[in-house]
């Protein structure tokens, strides 16, 4: 498993290795159930969206490709990490009860 140039990988990145789409699709299962986590879930994906993204193709508000990917090494020890499902959703209830949303 290649590792980015000057970022070793942690000896348990193996482990955050899956699929964005499939992430996505579990989280909107999961939030089709639960209004309130459908909610925290667009507001955390607004305040991850990257600077101008209406002035670049595709005019989606996406986070910030190199933002994601150090967010993911800080995080999983690897750039090329897809958090759990878990992971995902106990981080935006964390963020919506320690910033009072």
């Amino acid at each position: 498993m290649p590792s980015s140039p000057g970022h070793p990988e942690h000896p348990d990145a193996a482990r955050y290795r899956g699929s964005w789409v499939g992430l996505l699709l579990g989280a909107a299962v999961r939030a089709a159930a639960n209004p309130r986590l459908a909610i925290d879930l667009l507001r955390t994906g607004w305040a991850f969206r990257r600077r101008r993204w209406w002035a670049a193709a595709p005019f989606l508000p996406t986070p910030d490709v190199t933002y994601l990917r150090w967010r993911m090494y800080t995080a999983y020890g690897s750039e090329d990490a897809v958090p759990p499902l878990e992971d995902m959703l106990r981080f935006v209830r964390w963020r919506r009860e320690t910033m009072g949303l």
